[in-house]
């Protein structure tokens, strides 16, 4: 009697240590994601989260309607897309189309709330901001369609994932495109204040 409470014991400690570990690991990659991302903006320069990893921070990328604030990380191969979205097109020191790519399941979870007009800010090594306006929502059948990043204009931003966002297959040939177009900075400037303005209303 006392072995098989034993054995039920342990293995209900090894269940909930398994079903703790994958959000506990996450909320660690988290706090690492945003230490690496304030030292590369302090040192102005690539800082990896962690010393194996095989990427590393390159913007901060905002959502206000949806409360989200995300670490980018460079290229989207697996580790990246584990820990956050990943920038595909575009980089910290240039000013052009950014593509930016992460799981429907995840990260990129609340894209299916943004609406045209929508806000988007993005971060970059420098602290300065870029203020973004959702101009077209669109499905992309990507057996058909690829993202030509040459037509796209150099103040545009694209936010991808897969859809549908409930589907239960992986890999599926759908995308989900956000397209957004840079705001001037007169109005961007104008954005900043009045964010700022509804932070100290809100307190």
């Amino acid at each position: 009697m006392n072995r098989l409470i034993l054995v039920l014991v342990t293995t209900f400690a090894t269940v909930l240590a398994v079903g703790l570990w994958i959000p506990l690991k996450a909320l660690a990659a988290q706090e690492l994601l945003e230490l690496a991302w304030a030292e590369s903006q302090a040192r102005q320069q690539q800082t990896r989260p962690w010393p194996w990893a095989d990427t590393w921070p390159v913007a901060r990328l905002t959502l206000p309607e949806t409360g989200q604030s995300l670490i980018v990380l460079d290229g989207v191969h697996g580790e990246s897309l584990a820990f956050g979205p990943g920038q595909v097109i575009g980089n910290d020191r240039q000013a052009g189309p950014v593509v930016i790519a992460g799981h429907r399941d995840t990260h990129f979870h609340g894209l299916q709330h943004l609406e045209t007009g929508s806000r988007v800010r993005l971060q970059d090594r420098d602290g300065h901001w870029r203020n973004f306006r959702v101009d077209r929502i669109r499905v992309v059948d990507s057996r058909h369609e690829q993202i030509n990043t040459a037509l796209l204009p150099r103040d545009s931003l694209l936010l991808v994932t897969c859809y549908p966002f409930d589907g239960m297959g992986n890999n599926g040939p759908l995308r989900y495109v956000v397209e957004a177009t840079a705001e001037s900075r007169a109005t961007a400037d104008e954005t900043s204040n009045n964010l700022s303005v509804e932070a100290v209303a809100g307190t």
